[in-house]
Formats: structure tokens, sequence, C-alpha cells
């Protein structure tokens, strides 16, 4: 079987996300899977493609449609992701000649069997290229919402919400940042080595690599040129990829040796695996998810970081958990699901994904997973609620709405309990919160929560 080129396969991925609601990222995964031998060039290419175009597909979208003679929703979805991938490359991909991603757009288009759509796409492109300069970034006369959601394309729900929450400086700079596109972070498996020796081996293998600003274990990678799952330091279980607001979540539950733990939506087991180097052999570390398939590479990853002491656990956390657990646990850390508002930057699709409704329907759930955690923890134990998004009602309402119906739990005000490296990832209400635009993390909350 043939591989698919790049250009191609992103082409799919972004098909599927607008006809079928398939995330891109799960697309790809799945893709690269099925075509074994596209190189890691390729891969890296098709994921650049892809992530370029969610992250800018309003801005593309006006664009094009400022070249048109005709309504814009009468293009063909399949030939608008086909202008939208040539469009990006054109215009933000200096490295991509702009014949290069005129011709393979035009070969996208014919392979359609549509001779003269594909006309239509070379005359197009090439009259972008030729004004590129005169296009505008965004609709005169219009109020500041659509402004803001076409320049920094972003859907105009997300724009109002932001402005009204933060105000519009504020907000613009929240725009502006989840678009930059993220560096690559791990962090270091202590149980095996430690960060200095980790960069050592990195540079050995030929990979720059340098430590993180705040996470302790967290590393920065640069400029690399083969999958990260190739380098021996990967294969050897040296590390894990994790992002740094990610890796802080650990160190604030900061459990002791021999501790039992539990982790709620669990995942492929980024924070599990931590938990687990923090409590040793001597502790126990459940990872639970209602996914099997992430608990199957939680599995495939505990084994590659050489970790026997984390059980995965297939349940639904959004139910009474009693009669699964009969023993309390000392913490519990609960990474919750959320409108993931605060990684936007990872993942673009977010924007295209997410409607405003979705928000306190998962205020709902997060209730539910929280009071669901408070009745399997002990007495004096700790719980650490955390999310990747920046929603107040997802944060900070759920909280208060858990405390008012458990007079036995009581918020711990994290400004008393960080280490040093972590004071300004606190805010004023005792909070752990980072922004993308103010510490260049993924923009997450926790909340630290002691039951007497």
């Amino acid at each position: 079987m043939a591989n698919p080129t790049p250009r191609d396969l992103a082409l799919q991925a972004l098909n599927h996300f607008d006809d079928k609601g398939i995330l891109p990222r799960y697309f790809l995964e799945q893709s690269f899977r099925r075509y074994p031998g596209i190189s890691g060039r390729d891969k890296a290419l098709c994921v650049h493609l892809t992530n370029g175009v969610l992250r800018w597909r309003l801005r593309l979208d006006w664009y094009i449609e400022q070249s048109l003679n005709f309504p814009f929703d009468k293009v063909e979805l399949r030939v608008l992701n086909i202008l939208r991938i040539a469009l990006y490359q054109i215009l933000f991909m200096d490295r991509i000649p702009e014949p290069a991603a005129v011709n393979e757009a035009v070969k996208q288009t014919k392979s359609g069997g549509k001779p003269h759509v594909a006309r239509f796409v070379n005359g197009l492109l090439r009259g972008i290229i030729r004004k590129r300069n005169s296009l505008k970034p965004f609709p005169e006369s219009v109020d500041q919402v659509e402004r803001l959601s076409v320049e920094h394309s972003y859907p105009q729900w997300l724009v109002g919400k932001w402005i009204t929450e933060l105000g519009e400086g504020r907000a613009t700079s929240l725009l502006k940042a989840s678009n930059e596109i993220p560096k690559l972070v791990v962090r270091v498996n202590t149980l095996k080595t430690s960060r200095a020796a980790l960069i050592g081996y990195l540079a050995a293998e030929g990979v720059c690599a340098s430590p993180t600003r705040f996470s302790p274990a967290g590393i920065h990678i640069d400029d690399l040129n083969v999958p990260i799952t190739e380098l021996g330091a990967f294969k050897e279980g040296l590390f894990q990829v994790q992002g740094e607001a990610a890796q802080i979540c650990s160190f604030l539950l900061n459990p002791s040796k021999g501790d039992r733990v539990l982790e709620i939506c669990a995942g492929i087991g980024g924070k599990a695996t931590h938990l687990a180097e923090m409590v040793g052999p001597q502790g126990r570390v459940i990872g639970l998810d209602i996914k099997r398939g992430s608990l199957v590479r939680l599995r495939q990853t505990c084994k590659r970081l050489g970790i026997s002491w984390l059980h995965p656990v297939c349940a639904d956390a959004a139910k009474p958990l009693d009669k699964l657990f009969k023993k309390r646990f000392e913490g519990i850390l609960i990474d919750s699901p959320c409108s993931g508002l605060g990684v936007i930057s990872r993942h673009p699709d977010i924007k295209w994904a997410r409607e405003e409704s979705h928000i306190p329907e998962l205020s709902k759930v997060q209730t539910q997973i929280l009071a669901s955690a408070g009745r399997i923890l002990g007495p004096g134990g700790t719980l650490l609620y955390v999310t990747c998004t920046i929603s107040r009602e997802e944060n900070e309402a759920v909280v208060n709405s858990f405390l008012e119906r458990h007079p036995d739990m009581d918020v711990v005000d994290l400004r008393d309990k960080v280490p040093r490296w972590a004071k300004g990832l606190v805010d004023e209400n005792g909070f752990f919160r980072t922004w993308p635009d103010v510490h260049g993390l993924d923009g997450f909350f926790g909340a630290m929560l002691v039951k007497r």
C-alpha cells in the first residue's frame, strides 16, 4: 500500500474533522499506524499543515472570501480545505516555495476529477500571491469581537467570553499567545536518571535540550529532526513527554514515599507515572480512566519507564466509587475532563470542536467526579482538582459548589504550601493558575482540598 503524501493526509484529517467530527490528532495517530512507512519528516509536515490550518482557519477563510466573486458558502468543503492547506503554506511557511504550494493544491484538486475546479484553485491562489501585501487581516466596519475573531482566528463566542472576563487588552494577549506553536517539553524519569544526566544523554544523540523555567523535572527540546519515540533516551525510558504545567501538578500534590494515591481520569498516564516516581516501589498508584484504550497505552508507558506499582483501573469516575475502593486514599489527583481552553496552542482543533454550551455540561460532570472522589479520600487526605482550561465555570465555580455541599472538606491556600519556584504560579485566592500569555505555559487551574 502506497503511503499518502503529507498534504493528502492533512486533507483527509481536515475533511474527516469537518464531515464527521473526528479530531485530527486522533485521525493522524491512526493513520501513522496504518502507514508505518511514512517518514518522520513527512509525519512532522503533515501535523504542521493540519494544525496550521486549524490554528488560522478563520483568517485563511477571510483571505479566500476576499478573492471570490461568488458566495463563500458555495465552495465545496474538500476544495476549501485544499485552498486552506495551500494558503497556509503561502502565508505562514517561508520554507515552502509558493509555486510548490500552488502546484500541489492543483494536483490534489485534479485527483477529485474536476479539471475546471483545478483551474479555479490555481487562479485564486496565484491571485492571492500577487496581492498578498494588500490583503486585509480582518473585515472593516465590524465590532471588536468580530474583528479579533477573524484577525486571530477564534470563534466569536470564545472571543466575547474572554473579553467579558479579562478585558479587551488581556483577551487579545491571550488570543495571540494561544496561537503560538508550543515548545516540546519532557519530564525526566528520576527512577533512572537525573535532569542534568538526561540533557547530556540527549546532547550525545544530537538533540539540543535545556531545563524548563519552573518544573525541576522538565526539559525543553529544540530542533528535533526525528520522531521523539526514535530517540535512544525515549526507548530506554529516561523521560516521558509531558507539558511543564502538567508536571507541576504532581509536585503540588507531593505524595510521600509509600503513599497510596489515585489519579482520576489518568488517560495515558502522564501525571500517574510522575506520582508513581514520587511514592516509589513501596507505594501504590491507581490510574483510573473510563477509556480502556488509554489504559492499554498507560501499561505500555509503565513498562518503558520501569514502573510496576501503578495499576490501571477502568471505571466511570462520575459514578460512586465507594464499592470499587474499600480502602481510602492518602492522596487523589483529579485530572478533570474539561473544555481544554488552556491548551489551544497544543490542540488548535479545540477552537472549532468546542461550543459555548459544552461548558455547563462539563461543569456538571466535573462536580460529579469531585463528589465521587471526596467520598474515597481518607481523613487528613489531600485532593488536587486540576483542569487545563481557563474557564471559571469549570474551575472556581465547581470547587466552591463542592465545598458548599461537603462541610468536611477545606480548601488549602497554595501560597502557604508550594515550593519557592512555584510561588508565582499561585493566584491571590490561593489557587494554582498558569496562563499562556503570562507564564508561557499551558493554561492550567488547580485547587487543593483536604479532608478533616
